[in-house]
């Protein structure tokens, strides 16, 4: 998959699961409670030991996307690609980053909330952001007024996304995606309740799609 079809599925998807793992043994059947939601995509954090290995697992899995999340260095870029992972997501924007996912062949989704970093971000070749944290950043209204000197830029909002506000989000011409947990509770993953995950999931897809985006 080349990295503009990447960037294609996760438009397409409108929800990027973020997910935290503890336990990589738990990856495989996540993929499959994603999938059986309608949502065959997941950001899978590095913020854990089992990260690596539940992108290595999970990028196996026949039609679903997967990447890395919370990537703060060059080397985890290295480690996330060897994984599997087709693109990286960063809480900020980092040059170093953004190049060495180009250099590997991955999308660079880094983090960008001020028109200064939109501009830098910008000078680097992206076009699509993440905005994170969401909903201390300014929320919609914050994206929306970045809309005006960038228009040709699009962002993932992150952080504090729900099935409250998924849609006034979703409804900004400029947010390609959103971002979010709500779907992937950390306690539903530790008992293994995939079920009330899928039923998460395919709710949040109903959501979005109710939400009348156009792509």
């Amino acid at each position: 998959m080349a990295s503009g079809d990447v960037a294609t599925e996760l438009t397409r998807h409108l929800i990027v699961p973020v997910v935290v793992l503890d336990n990589p043994d738990a990856a495989a059947p996540l993929a499959r409670a994603l999938q059986a939601g309608g949502l065959p995509v997941a950001e899978i954090t590095l913020r854990t030991p089992a990260g690596l290995s539940a992108i290595r697992q999970i990028a196996s899995t026949p039609g679903l996307l997967v990447g890395a999340g919370s990537v703060l260095s060059v080397e985890q870029v290295d480690a996330a690609a060897a994984a599997g992972a087709r693109f990286a997501v960063s809480p900020g924007l980092s040059r170093s980053v953004v190049e060495r996912c180009r250099e590997v062949g991955m999308v660079a989704l880094p983090g960008a909330v001020t028109a200064t970093e939109v501009q830098v971000a910008l000078e680097l070749g992206l076009d699509t952001l993440k905005f994170f944290p969401a909903s201390i950043a300014g929320g919609p209204a914050a994206i929306k007024a970045l809309g005006g000197p960038f228009g040709q830029v699009k962002f993932v909002p992150t952080g504090g996304i729900g099935p409250a506000n998924l849609g006034a989000y979703l409804a900004l011409p400029n947010v390609a995606a959103v971002g979010g947990s709500w779907m992937v509770p950390r306690d539903a993953i530790r008992d293994g309740d995939w079920g009330r995950i899928t039923e998460l999931t395919a709710d949040a897809v109903a959501a979005a799609q109710a939400a009348g985006k156009d792509n």
